[in-house]
């Protein structure tokens, strides 16, 4: 097949819906597919590149003069490459790619990463549209979106072409215990409320440190939060980590205090670090974990729960050691390869139509 994968930018800042393209991308290429990638560019270009994606650079910024200037450059693009499939992952992509679709004879699939956002419900005006987890799947058919159009394809982010191999077996040096979380520095993510429960069990485990690793608009607002606290020297602002697998090798318990999250690839990661696990009970993050097989489920926005959950693990290194072992088990659906072949069926179904 010839397929187009339609992104804002490939910059490697962490950004889920650019890993995920990008991993599909690498994978389609390496299965013999003719792939090409549409954005206005960045360092994934190097490893497209490598993998035989080729890149065609569109600025799709959201003003009316360079909205029609993007307009003529992505027939332009169609033009040259006559895609079987155009597969949008952001929603002023999947606005191009449909409303130009006329006089080309392309299926259009869409990935509903963030269907929290008001705008995601555009990402309908797919053929195909492709939810990251069942949570999202569902939420999107009580906002209107056929089910004969809608799709379930879980994240799954291990093998990733970005990823080194000899990543998985590289530490960094911490103080233990070690307690992380790898996320966008978003008030969504629940960063205060983590920061709020390591406060809370600092006194009774003075050796525990906070390992916050990320970037984002928030995060001067976080840094502000535990400067005011106590325990502020335990707790440490990493910013963004190319690889951060380096610090969930070297940690003993993974956080994700989320108030949404359709489907987090970090927990995937933070499973084959075999790090114990203690995450929200909220949208796509149960699947992620098996439904509390693989990790502690927790209220959202719970200071109490998560101190509490904390509290257990860190008094109990059976208890540790447990979970640790059960976030490593199961790990076979999460690999990237998993979600590639599941993407190409979706495909098929709109090329043999």
């Amino acid at each position: 097949m010839k397929i187009i994968h339609i992104l804002n930018d490939i910059h490697k800042l962490g950004n889920g819906i650019v890993n995920v393209a990008v991993d599909i991308a690498c994978l389609q290429a390496k299965d013999g597919h003719n792939v090409a990638v549409v954005s206005n560019g960045g360092e994934y270009e190097i490893l497209l590149n490598k993998y035989g994606v080729k890149h065609y650079k569109l600025n799709q910024k959201r003003t009316p003069l360079n909205i029609v200037k993007a307009g003529i450059i992505y027939r332009q693009i169609i033009k040259d490459f006559q895609p079987d499939i155009v597969h949008a992952h952001m929603i002023t992509g999947m606005v191009l790619a449909s409303a130009l679709r006329i006089g080309n004879d392309y299926g259009l699939v869409s990935t509903v990463h963030n269907e929290f956002q008001r705008q995601s419900i555009l990402m309908g005006l797919a053929d195909r549209v492709i939810a990251v987890s069942e949570a999202v799947a569902k939420n999107m058919a009580r906002r209107g979106i056929s089910e004969k159009k809608l799709r379930v394809i879980c994240n799954g982010t291990l093998g990733s072409p970005r990823n080194p191999v000899e990543i998985k077996s590289e530490y960094i040096q911490l103080s233990n215990p070690a307690i992380i979380t790898v996320a966008g520095m978003y008030q969504r993510k629940g960063i205060t409320v983590l920061i709020n429960a390591f406060e809370q069990i600092t006194d009774v485990f003075p050796q525990a440190h906070l390992y916050i690793i990320g970037n984002g608009p928030d995060k001067e607002l976080f840094e502000l939060q535990a400067k005011e606290l106590s325990c502020a020297n335990r707790i440490h602002f990493e910013g963004y980590q190319p690889q951060p697998q380096r610090y969930l090798n070297s940690s003993d318990i993974f956080v994700l205090a989320s108030f949404r999250d359709p489907c987090p690839l970090v927990l995937s990661e933070a499973r084959e670090a075999g790090c114990a696990i203690i995450a929200t009970d909220v949208d796509g993050i149960p699947e992620a974990l098996d439904y509390g097989e693989a990790g502690v489920l927790i209220p959202v926005q719970d200071n109490q729960a998560l101190a509490n959950s904390l509290t257990t693990l860190l008094n109990d290194s059976t208890k540790l050691n447990e979970w640790k072992n059960r976030a490593s088990q199961n790990l076979e659906r999460l690999n990237v390869n998993r979600v590639c072949q599941e993407t190409l069926t979706v495909y098929q179904e709109l090329v043999k139509g």
